[in-house]
C-alpha cells in the first residue's frame, strides 16, 4: 500500500449516503446477504432481471426496503444472466435505451405496488463499465433516463471529469449522483485501478481509511500515492458475505460519528 500523502487539514464532513447492489438472487441460486446489509444502507440498487432477479426476489427486495426505509433505485444491465451482466455487448443507443426502459418500468411497477416511488438508476457491471469509458454508450444510457416518463437521477462514477458529465446531463434534465468506492485503489487520473492490476482492491483497514479520507478530506489516495480530490455523493459498498456485512457496520459507523 502507498504511503499516506499529506492532505490539507480541512475537514470536509459532507454527507455521504451509503448504496448497496442486491436483489440478486434468481430461482433457487442465492447471492449476497440482502437482509443484513439492508439496515445499514440508504440505498438499493435492485436488479432488474436481466443479470440476476427475478419477480419474487424483487418482491422481497422491495419489502425489505420499504420495512427499512431506503431508498430505491433500478439496477439494469445486459441481457447476460449466464455472464451476471459482466460481459459487454455491442447494442445501439436504440437497443440500449429499450432495453433499460423495460427493466426500470418492471422495477417501478412492482415498487409501486406496495407505495414505493423509485428514485434512481444506476446501470449494473459491463454497461456501468462502457457508460464511463465509451461516449456513444455513454449518450444512449442518458437518452434512456432523460426519456423515461418520469424523472429520476442517474448514478455514475465519481472522477475528476465529473463536471463535463454533469454538463452534459444537465442539458437533457437528468441529475447526477457520483459514486464513489470503499473498496478500490484509484489511478492518478480518477479511475479505478484495473482488478487485473496488484492493489486494484482494498481491504480491511485500507478500506476504512479510504473512507475516512473521504469523508474528512473529499479525497483518496491514488496507486502513487497521490492525493486526489474527488467528490463523490453516494458510496458502493458490498454485502455479499459475513465479512463484508461486518465492515458495512463499520463504515456506517464512521460515516454517523461524522456526520453528527
Amino acid at each position: 500500500m502507498p504511503n499516506m500523502p499529506s492532505i490539507p487539514q480541512q475537514s470536509q464532513h459532507a454527507a455521504l449516503l451509503l448504496n448497496c447492489d442486491l436483489g440478486e438472487s434468481f430461482g433457487s441460486w442465492q447471492m449476497g446477504l440482502d437482509s443484513q446489509a439492508m439496515p445499514y444502507i440508504d440505498q438499493a440498487n435492485i436488479a432488474c432481471g436481466f443479470h440476476a432477479g427475478d419477480a419474487d426476489v424483487i418482491k422481497r427486495t422491495l419489502t425489505l426496503a420499504k420495512q427499512h426505509s431506503v431508498t430505491i433505485g433500478a439496477h439494469p444491465s445486459y441481457p447476460d444472466l449466464q455472464g451476471f451482466g459482466r460481459r459487454s455487448m455491442q447494442c445501439s443507443e436504440q437497443e440500449i435505451i429499450n432495453l433499460m426502459h423495460y427493466q426500470i418500468a418492471a422495477l417501478d411497477g412492482m415498487a409501486q405496488c406496495q407505495g414505493l416511488q423509485l428514485s434512481y438508476i444506476k446501470p449494473h457491471g459491463a454497461l456501468y463499465n462502457d457508460m464511463m469509458s465509451k461516449p456513444t454508450v455513454w449518450q444512449a444510457v442518458l437518452q434512456a433516463v432523460a426519456s423515461y416518463y418520469k424523472p429520476l437521477k442517474l448514478m455514475i462514477l465519481a472522477t475528476n471529469e465529473a463536471e463535463q458529465y454533469q454538463q452534459q446531463a444537465s442539458t437533457l434534465g437528468v441529475t447526477l449522483l457520483l459514486e464513489a468506492f470503499a473498496d478500490r485503489r484509484y489511478t492518478d487520473q480518477g479511475k479505478l485501478t484495473p482488478r487485473t492490476q496488484p492493489g486494484a482492491v482494498l481491504h480491511g483497514s485500507e478500506v476504512l481509511q479510504q473512507v475516512q479520507q473521504l469523508l474528512n478530506y473529499g479525497s483518496v489516495t491514488t496507486e502513487s500515492g497521490k492525493a486526489l480530490p474527488l467528490h463523490a455523493d453516494t458510496l458502493c459498498v458490498h454485502g455479499d458475505n459475513l465479512a463484508a456485512i461486518s465492515q458495512l457496520q463499520q463504515i456506517r459507523e464512521l460515516i454517523n460519528r461524522c456526520q453528527q
